[in-house]
């Protein structure tokens, strides 16, 4: 008879309630990850069922995956079978790879879309050496290479445009990846729980999110007991439009859990297009401005002023509260997916600098100087 063994639930000082209306604990003496159960708390993406010895697996509203570990076990005609642990695998996304970057899994990882902007130095190692191919962009996606990573399965992601009918053709099981979609950054960050299910690793996922969550729990609690809440918009100009984070996006939710007030307060969820003057009338008195880009050298406010003289008129402009990521120094993309914790603090360190250590370096944004 297959043992269950449950997975500590960390104990969060917000009020966070599990999807699945239910709390979990883990056995010390578990050797096997594949017997810990996962529950699902904050991302809405995919949910997990187990039953005898499968463990079903619905992503989004079609997808349905069935978690075996053999091949003769049998699974109800709608969903795909998959054999697990996989050993081989393709990553299309930075986001993707962050979470197996964080269970330390790229031995998993033999393929990915090219090294463009990426930090890692393992990933870059293992490129060199031939232990990840480089496939292509979406679009203009190598099979062979496909082939010749030798993927048990290929994580997707369905907002990509191009390039997976050729691989569908390969035979080979796409699993859509759907982090990208999650409005709460502790859901975006929860997708570590789907990976280490496929690869083996539950029990370290688990971990890992339990303390994910404890942190920033801790420090959205602390933010939302200031008294003061500062005004905070976010982008730039680009070809005419100013391009900035709907109301209801992650961002806007780490502005807020970060004790700020984000000055747009649609109900859009990715990002938005607007006039100049559209955004002037909305964030001209804010307080603080955030911008990621990637500026080649050093960014100041000179150069913010030759991009749109206009930007000079901002309230936070003339104070000099601009909070800067230049995504060609850092390894935003592809690591903060699942390090909401380190984002909240880093924001949290501007807004109420009272709540953090004296001596906290940022990691990813600070003032602009």
């Amino acid at each position: 008879m297959k043992r269950i063994i449950y997975a500590i639930t960390a104990l969060v000082l917000c009020a966070c309630t599990d999807k699945n209306g239910s709390t979990s604990g883990q056995n010390d003496t578990t050797t096997n990850d594949s017997l810990v159960e996962v529950s699902v708390k904050y991302a809405t993406g995919f949910t997990v069922r187990d039953s005898a010895d499968v463990r079903f697996v619905e992503v989004g509203k079609k997808d349905r995956f069935a978690l075996v570990h053999s091949d003769d076990t049998p699974i109800p005609a709608n969903y795909i079978k998959v054999r697990i642990p996989i050993y081989n695998t393709i990553c299309m996304t930075a986001l993707q790879l962050s979470n197996f970057t964080i269970l330390d899994a790229h031995d998993v990882v033999k393929g990915i879309t090219g090294t463009k902007n990426l930090f890692n130095q393992d990933i870059l190692q293992r490129v060199k050496d031939g232990q990840i191919v480089k496939i292509g962009m979406e679009g203009n996606i190598d099979t062979e290479l496909v082939l010749a990573a030798n993927p048990n399965v290929i994580f997707i992601s369905p907002s990509k445009r191009g390039g997976y009918d050729a691989i569908k053709e390969t035979g080979i099981t796409l699993i859509p990846h759907l982090g990208y979609k999650e409005l709460d950054p502790l859901g975006q960050a929860e997708w570590i729980k789907f990976v280490g299910m496929f690869i083996g690793k539950e029990k370290k996922a688990n971990e890992v999110f339990a303390g994910i969550e404890k942190r920033y729990c801790d420090l959205k609690q602390a933010a939302s007991a200031a008294s003061f809440k500062p005004t905070v918009f976010s982008g730039e100009m680009h070809y005419g439009n100013w391009h900035a984070v709907g109301g209801k996006n992650y961002l806007a939710q780490i502005f807020r859990d970060a004790g700020a007030d984000y000055v747009i307060t649609d109900d859009e969820t990715g990002g938005e297009d607007l006039e100049f003057e559209k955004m002037y009338a909305l964030a001209a008195n804010a307080d603080y401005w955030r911008i990621l880009n990637s500026f080649p050298g050093d960014f100041n406010y000179d150069a913010l002023k030759a991009s749109e003289p206009r930007n000079e008129l901002f309230k936070a402009f003339k104070e000099h509260k601009v909070i800067y990521c230049n995504m060609k120094q850092q390894a935003y993309y592809e690591i903060s997916p699942v390090q909401p914790d380190v984002l909240l603090k880093d924001f949290v360190a501007i807004f109420h600098p009272e709540l953090v250590e004296k001596d906290y370096r940022p990691v990813y944004y600070q003032l602009l100087k």
